[in-house]
């Protein structure tokens, strides 16, 4: 499984994933309505929102010229284009888009014969923004927990599960592997996290969660080769939080009345990766607390 598109591939996440496909040997095209600002493969305009488009991206179908005419037909999709969070625009415009480049994306690559399918969910399906008012059921949240959408955004990951179990049950030799993720971090974001340790009420929103955009990465790669056929979703987050304070002492000061389910590591994160690690072979590389 060498030849790969990435849609979204010109975001914060997206170009993670690309620059750590691209290291370790894969062929990608990176999908997007915009170039990379910092390029490592080549780049397709699509509108994702279009079927053709869409379709045409995962045949590759051009000319002589077609930037990707190494390949015909990609092996794996990992899709992260969508708006990608809560509140950057209208929420009807959130969902649909969302909603219609998830399903144009799910649809194509099954047109186009592609049996592997890694996308991007969030941690927001699980009920986020957390509070003291909309605490989350148990810490640490894991892949059980609820399904509470609070937004057109989450909503429309949420319903982008369901689409994936459906589209993967009719078409049985398929894989659907959606990676909630957490807040994604670059380097260059670690900077801040010095200005939040004075208010952990600032961070509650999501338990203190992040996932570095290279951990990312590697979670992207470990689902494109795991053993598994059917539809699944996984927390991905890294090993720590993003604060100073142990995390037992964040859960009684912050949510004082929510069950902690087991003995916590002084900064372990509260959205769990137990099942990432054990199904995908997920492993954390990298942490704010050691910049590398």
């Amino acid at each position: 499984m060498k030849n790969i598109v990435v849609t979204g591939g010109s975001g914060k996440a997206g170009r993670a994933v690309c620059r750590d496909l691209v290291e370790h040997g894969y062929n990608v095209l990176n999908v997007d309505v915009q170039p990379s600002p910092d390029p490592c493969c080549p780049f397709y305009k699509v509108d994702l929102n279009d079927l053709g488009q869409t379709l045409d991206a995962m045949r590759t179908t051009g000319g002589k010229d077609h930037p990707f005419r190494k390949f015909s037909v990609a092996d794996a999709v990992v899709h992260f284009a969508a708006i990608p969070a809560p509140d950057l625009c209208p929420e009807d415009l959130t969902f649909r888009n969302n909603i219609v480049s998830t399903y144009n994306v799910f649809d194509a690559a099954i047109r186009s014969g592609i049996k592997r399918i890694v996308w991007a969910s969030s941690e927001t399906t699980l009920g986020l923004p957390f509070s003291p008012d909309n605490p989350p059921a148990y810490a640490p949240v894991d892949e059980n927990h609820p399904m509470r959408p609070e937004s057109a955004y989450s909503l429309s990951k949420d319903l982008g599960e369901e689409m994936a179990r459906q589209m993967q049950r009719w078409n049985p030799d398929t894989t659907f592997i959606g990676l909630r993720l957490s807040n994604v971090m670059a380097i260059d974001d670690y900077k801040r996290f010095a200005s939040w340790q004075d208010t952990p009420r600032f961070r509650e929103w999501n338990l203190w969660g992040y996932i570095d955009a290279r951990d990312c990465a590697q979670a992207v790669r470990k689902a494109l080769h795991v053993d598994f056929v059917g539809a699944d979703h996984f927390i991905i987050a890294n090993a720590d939080t993003v604060m100073k304070r142990s995390s037992e002492a964040l859960m009684k000061d912050v949510f004082p009345k929510v069950k902690v389910t087991r003995k916590l590591g002084e900064h372990e994160t509260l959205l769990s990766i137990d099942k990432a690690r054990k199904v995908l072979g997920f492993e954390p590389e990298y942490s704010w607390r050691k910049q590398k």
